[in-house]
């Protein structure tokens, strides 16, 4: 309840829908997998715990979609409260591993924000990952093109802060209809 007596009344499953965020009732445990963040630690499923994750697939070498969308939630995390701006993750997670290092990584999400995450690790392990949450991608390895791109999703996921596959924001994003439906579930006990 707030001070006022009232309670807060946050939006239905189907506003959000109407945001363009599809929940998953119940969300979905991930399962284990293994990655590395972009600091060069260990990322296990239960480094998800405790806050709000948002996730985008991409690589660094991508050409349009991936700056457009880190930029994008680059300006909604600025615009995020600071007590509710410690509710919340924002990663990417690179669908190419074989360019995409920690370092690389670092250097990449730091053009954006100094406190997004960086996800990599090996092939196998990543599309793992990406097929527990329907974040497909065109995995390549190895490639001789040195200017090569990676097919992938355009959607945001969203996991939740008991480390679950949540949902997902659908391609093409709307930032206003994001920002609305993520500080909705930011002001919500969890």
């Amino acid at each position: 309840m707030s001070c006022l007596g009232i309670d807060k009344v946050y939006l239905s499953n189907e506003q959000l829908k109407d945001l363009g965020l599809y929940l998953i009732d119940p969300a979905r445990n991930l399962g284990s997998f293994n990655l590395t963040d972009s600091n060069g630690k260990e990322f296990l499923p239960n480094n998800f715990e405790g806050k709000w994750n948002v996730l985008f697939f991409g690589f660094t070498f991508c050409p349009d979609i991936c700056p457009i969308t880190m930029s994008m939630l680059s300006r909604i995390e600025k615009e995020i409260d600071s007590q509710e701006l410690d509710k919340i993750r924002i990663f990417m997670v690179s669908v190419d591993p074989d360019r995409d290092t920690p370092d690389q990584l670092r250097a990449y999400l730091d053009n954006f924000s100094q406190n997004f995450i960086g996800l990599t690790g090996g092939l196998d392990q990543i599309y793992n990952f990406a097929t527990k949450v329907n974040a497909p991608f065109t995995p390549i390895s190895k490639s001789r093109d040195p200017y090569y791109t990676v097919d992938h999703t355009g959607s945001i996921v969203l996991i939740d802060p008991n480390g679950n596959y949540a949902g997902f924001f659908r391609a093409p994003h709307n930032e206003d209809s994001i920002k609305e439906a993520l500080f909705d579930l930011l002001t919500r006990s969890y």
